[in-house]
């Protein structure tokens, strides 16, 4: 009998603290909606990705400081925060580099995963820059770099040419699975379909596994999906994502001979994001065609201890056999060091632009 009326008080004190918990996530949500509510009323983008990054991490080392378990409680702020911003908006609009089931998409879901977010495909990285310029999308994702095959010369171009800014950034592995109809083996393969650069990828499995079958280079890796199923004894190669979106089955995982294939894609805004304490400012400019103007540019930076991550060249367009380079530094424009560098860097540079600050990726 004790020891029921003490587990009753125990839980009469659970539903006190419970009660104070909802009355106190009650005024939290208000106060988001509040926030919401300002931000549009002065045209600023509602949803800010870096704010909420740095949320959780002061949280988290709160609690880690507590004796409470970081991920634990990191997970738990994660859904009041989605809570929050439903209530702020109704819905994210991300413009994505089509079609449906590629990895730029798989980037964009895992990138807003938190968010209230819908997805549109764009044709073209052209079109995703320009579904953001005109408000039609709030956000975009496009690829930037392979870890194989370089950078996306395109997307460094319109960046260049364009308003917009890079807000955030994501790094995906590229991971590579054989994708059949479900009620198919790897005896039924006679044809394996994707994009020609998933086939190379993947040139050691097939040798071994399917030695036989044709090989069918097609536009996208879900486009080949999307065939394989509409197709008998076609297999394809692809991401998980799109063997969902057409109803098919992962016979086998991972066979991409390079299991350390990443794709950097980038968050495309009309604004970056203010400092994380964990950040990557991107920039382009140019330099006199005069001996040693690049190194003395360059020096700008390491003379203050900033990591430059990143510097790759491309064309001038506007005048032959003289370029164009872009940077990636550790750091945000706003912190002091940068923002003095970047002064400098301008006096000994020309056209200096800066494409973006934002978080790191994780």
């Amino acid at each position: 009998m004790i020891l029921v009326d003490k587990l009753e008080e125990i839980r009469r004190k659970i539903d006190a603290m419970d009660a104070k918990i909802l009355g106190a996530l009650g005024e939290r949500v208000y106060l988001a909606k509040e926030i919401g509510e300002y931000k549009r009323s002065v045209g600023l983008p509602v949803t800010d990705p870096a704010r909420e990054h740095k949320v959780i991490q002061k949280i988290g080392d709160n609690a880690a400081r507590s004796g409470l378990p970081r991920e634990g409680v990191e997970e738990v702020y994660e859904g009041i925060i989605r809570l929050c911003r439903s209530v702020q908006i109704e819905e994210t609009k991300i413009a994505f580099l089509g079609p449906r089931g590629t990895f730029c998409e798989q980037a964009a879901r895992e990138y807003f995963h938190n968010a209230n977010a819908t997805f549109e495909e764009k044709p073209s990285i052209t079109d995703v820059f320009r579904s953001v310029e005109v408000h039609e999308t709030d956000r975009g994702i496009v690829p930037a770099e392979n870890s194989n095959e370089g950078s996306v010369v395109l997307t460094l171009d319109l960046l260049k040419d364009t308003d917009l800014k890079i807000s955030g950034e994501i790094i995906l592995h590229i991971s590579h699975n054989l994708i059949v109809k479900p009620d198919m083996t790897l005896s039924d393969i006679s044809q394996v379909s994707s994009h020609p650069q998933a086939l190379a990828q993947c040139r050691r499995y097939l040798d071994e596994n399917l030695p036989k079958a044709n090989r069918l280079e097609v536009h996208s890796t879900a486009g080949a999906v999307k065939m394989a199923s509409e197709s008998h004894n076609v297999a394809a190669i692809g991401t998980e994502l799109s063997a969902q979106l057409y109803g098919m089955k992962v016979l086998a995982r991972g066979i991409e001979d390079d299991r350390n294939n990443q794709t950097r894609f980038f968050v495309l805004g009309t604004e970056d994001q203010e400092p994380t304490g964990n950040d990557r400012t991107t920039i382009t400019f140019s330099v006199k065609h005069t001996p040693g103007s690049l190194h003395e540019a360059l020096g700008t930076l390491s003379s203050r201890m900033i990591n430059l991550s990143r510097i790759e060249s491309r064309p001038a367009r506007s005048k032959p056999w003289e370029y164009v380079f872009f940077c990636d530094f550790e750091g945000h424009r706003k912190n002091t060091n940068c923002q003095d560098a970047l002064e400098e860097l301008r006096r000994k540079t020309t056209d200096l632009k800066i494409l973006g600050s934002y978080p790191r990726a994780q």
